[in-house]
């Protein structure tokens, strides 16, 4: 029996943990969500929580009222957040989206808890915060994105062997092979349309920018430590081999599957054990080919900036991403078009006080200044 804390279980992460802590009997000790009280109510009375938080204050009272005939403490804001993942358990799943993840993250680890980590934007902006915190309170932090997952996979059985090259893949998103006068003038509805996988619509309109794959990528170095120029990216339509790892000898190893994120969430929460799985079964005669491509870092500017800004290190990660956030928000709002986007990302980067050492604070204050930036530049 495991006893889990989840951090954004109403989200398309966090539903889906649900479905393998469902799957498996494996118990669950706190849930959280952002605001979406309906689900997080529905949530809590099937799997009997301790607690619960509602991240938005000002849905506290309902989900306290919903919740006023059980014993579930209902908790809000940040420091319920920071509560729960600092609560006794065997692993804390972080799904929240954004860089609301990244305190929690730091008390799951300070805790003791293991982490199991699809909000990437933890790593990106906290960088050595964050894999110093792990390090230092001797926690494991279990990827759950489906690339690094893959990875992770890899080099399970790698012994001392490094990576020479991580081969880390992309879908192309909706838009793969587009112009950026095409680009200029996609809709939201268009950029939601992801062709393989089913996501929240913050990741998803990442993936159409192709921002996601320069967070990845970023992470990547982070979790994987290496160098950026040892990440190369590559284009694969059919996202049935989530990523390769090359080694010395020449070797590739690959890790293939279905679009499903259940496989890469079980593995987290059960490592090193593998267990049933409800997805789908892989038939590589049923897919028939698999293609690769490079991406168009000219055309999708997201990706260059990303990769400037783990080039530079310091905050400009958080810089990158914090803008890409404000935009992203801006353009789901129709306030901004979906070439703003990338040029808020690169905006901020060439504008937003460059800091070498960052601390958290730093950090915390350099996602104000990127989002300030993209504000007055946008008017958002």
């Amino acid at each position: 029996m495991k006893n889990i804390v989840v951090l954004g279980s109403t989200g398309s992460i966090g539903t889906q943990t649900l479905d393998v802590c469902r799957m498996h009997g494996f118990g669950i000790k706190a849930l959280s969500a952002g605001r979406n009280t309906g689900l997080l109510e529905k949530q809590a009375r099937e799997f009997q929580p301790e607690y619960v938080c509602i991240f938005s204050e000002d849905a506290y009272s309902d989900m306290k009222q919903r919740l006023s005939d059980t014993n579930i403490k209902v908790l809000c804001g940040m420091e319920g957040l920071c509560s729960l993942a600092g609560l006794k358990c065997d692993i804390v799943v972080n799904s929240v989206v954004g860089m609301v993840g990244l305190v929690p993250t730091l008390e799951a680890a300070k805790a003791g808890n293991d982490i199991a980590l699809a909000n990437k934007e933890t790593l990106v902006a906290g960088g050595r915060l964050v894999t110093d915190c792990v390090k230092s309170n001797n926690v494991r932090l279990l990827p759950i994105d489906s690339e690094h997952s893959a990875i992770f996979q890899c080099l399970m059985g790698a012994g001392s062997n490094r990576p020479e090259k991580i081969l880390l893949t992309a879908s192309g998103g909706p838009f793969y092979g587009w112009t950026r006068d095409e680009l200029s003038d996609v809709t939201v509805e268009q950029a939601l349309r992801h062709p393989n996988w089913s996501m929240g619509a913050k990741i998803t309109i990442d993936s159409a920018t192709l921002m996601n794959k320069g967070l990845e990528l970023i992470e990547a170095v982070r979790l994987f430590d290496v160098k950026p120029e040892q990440v190369e990216i590559v284009v694969h339509r059919q996202s049935i081999i989530h990523s390769a790892v090359e080694f010395a000898d020449g070797a590739v190893i690959a890790q293939l599957g279905t679009a499903d994120m259940r496989i890469p969430i079980q593995l987290a929460l059960t490592y090193p054990e593998r267990l049933t799985s409800p997805a789908k079964r892989l038939s590589l005669s049923d897919v028939g080919e698999l293609t690769f491509g490079r991406a168009d870092e000219d055309t999708f500017i997201c990706l260059a900036a990303a990769k400037k800004a783990i080039a530079m290190e310091g905050n400009a990660p958080c810089i990158v991403n914090s803008a890409n956030e404000a935009a992203v928000a801006l353009f789901l709002q129709r306030k901004i078009g979906f070439n703003d986007i990338g040029e808020a990302v690169c905006g901020a980067l060439g504008s937003v006080k460059f800091i070498p050492e960052p601390t958290l604070q730093d950090i915390l204050d350099t996602r104000t200044a990127a989002e300030e930036y993209v504000a007055q530049r946008f008017g958002g």
